[in-house]
């Protein structure tokens, strides 16, 4: 059972009007408050904010945020995974993993539950290298749709993180030399596909379905970030039923600290 915590702050956020939510996979916590992370928390200023691959364990950070309640999952292995939610608005219960203990071994999902929707983060497993991990990724994909389709029976569904995938070929700059690559085989392209087909929306492609040359995420090798030569792997995605409380989705490239970039969500709820 990974471990959990939670700090209760009385100053809580409503439901009933607009919300900015920001997902960004830090590639370690403690490393990027060294880069300006409270700064660029503060200039944010999300009612919601998830982290993934925080590489924590409990009590190696000690964050002050006024007016925010903290969750964290930690991975048992050290320095690995790991996500958060930072929310002004108090959740009605949480949940930390999917209910399966392969899974839940890695620190990569939680879910807070609203009266009107679940919330999620969640960090989904790379493919490693020559597709070593591929076979464990495609186990993943199936119990989490599994996981999200049942919630969405239940209310409507909010779920977001690094899912590791580069869905379309307008989603990575070099698509035809990365095919087969982790992130962007056939396999990991027809899950998240599986995801949209299964009631849900990637919320960025839904307002700017066209839209190329915007990535989240760059390598640190050969200046890629300086090149813009990035994938899109870093989402927002929503069920059908929320599409019509959408008001916009951004992707923060300016936002530095991590080799991914923020990414933005911003519904009425």
């Amino acid at each position: 059972m990974q471990t959990k915590r939670n700090w209760r702050i009385s100053r809580a956020k409503r439901l009933g009007e607009n919300m900015k939510l920001i997902s960004w996979n830090v590639n370690g916590l403690r490393a990027c408050v060294q880069k300006n992370f409270m700064e660029s928390f503060s200039k944010l200023n999300a009612d919601m904010f998830c982290l993934q691959e925080t590489k924590l364990q409990e009590g190696q950070i000690d964050l002050s945020l006024d007016g925010y309640y903290q969750y964290w999952n930690y991975a048992e292995k050290k320095g690995y995974s790991g996500t958060a939610i930072f929310t002004k608005l108090e959740p009605l219960h949480v949940t930390y993993g999917i209910g399966i203990e392969e899974h839940d071994k890695e620190g990569r999902v939680i879910t807070l539950e609203y009266p009107e929707f679940f919330m999620i983060t969640v960090y989904v497993p790379n493919s490693q290298n020559e597709l070593t991990r591929l076979p464990y990724r495609m186990k993943w994909e199936a119990d989490f749709l599994s996981y999200i389709k049942g919630l969405n029976e239940k209310k409507p569904v909010i779920f977001c993180g690094d899912l590791n995938v580069a869905h379309q070929e307008i989603d990575l700059k070099n698509p035809k030399t990365n095919h087969k690559n982790a992130g962007f085989t056939d396999e990991e392209r027809a899950c998240f596909t599986n995801i949209i087909n299964s009631g849900f929306v990637d919320t960025f492609r839904y307002f700017y379905p066209d839209q190329t040359d915007i990535y989240s995420w760059w390598s640190y090798r050969f200046r890629a970030r300086e090149k813009n030569a990035g994938w899109r792997i870093d989402y927002f995605c929503v069920s059908e039923s929320l599409k019509g409380k959408l008001t916009d989705a951004k992707i923060h490239t300016d936002i530095f600290g991590s080799d991914h970039c923020p990414v933005e969500l911003d519904i009425n709820l």
